[in-house]
């Protein structure tokens, strides 16, 4: 399996299709008002940096970063194909949209994700990069079904770089 990651920033069929899966895996999980995912075309805009790990041009992760001001970032749309989870690819897309931040000087990312049994691998895995619990932030309002998220960053490092592909 070989991995690249890369910047989105045009629509395509097959990264659509992985994203409305997305969409459809969290469908059972909670009502309409409290699923904050956003569909495919919002991820397309000024102020959010879509990424996608394709293996042989297949999409099999996605990761965004939407600007909430000019220091704070929300993650959003974090994927690993079912297919292929357990794998470290999750891992990897959650350090590349760390380093990605850290290094156009992002001072905190911020996450909403589902409180249920559904969503404890994802909150595992953003507690294991150094996420804690936090207030809602943003626009959101207190959700029993949502928890939230949030890692302060380091200052960049004039020597960092980060490759977008």
């Amino acid at each position: 399996m070989s991995i690249v990651i890369a910047r989105v920033e045009t629509a395509t069929p097959a990264l659509a299709a992985f994203l409305d899966a997305h969409h459809a895996d969290m469908a059972d999980t909670a009502p309409a008002e409290s699923r904050h995912a956003l569909p495919f075309d919002r991820l397309l805009v000024p102020g959010v940096r879509l990424f996608a790990s394709f293996d042989d041009g297949r999409p099999v992760a996605t990761g965004a970063l939407a600007a909430l001001d000019d220091e704070h970032e929300e993650l959003k749309s974090m994927r690993t194909d079912p297919d292929v989870r357990g794998k470290g690819l999750g891992r990897a897309m959650l350090a590349f949209l760390i380093a990605d931040a850290t290094a156009r000087g992002i001072r905190r990312i911020s996450l909403e994700t589902g409180s249920m049994e559904f969503f404890l691998p994802a909150r595992t895995l953003y507690a294991g990069a150094g996420f804690v619990e936090c207030p809602p932030f943003g626009s959101y309002r207190p959700d029993p079904l949502s928890t939230f998220m949030t890692l302060a960053l380091p200052a960049a490092s004039v020597a960092s770089e980060v490759r977008t592909g």
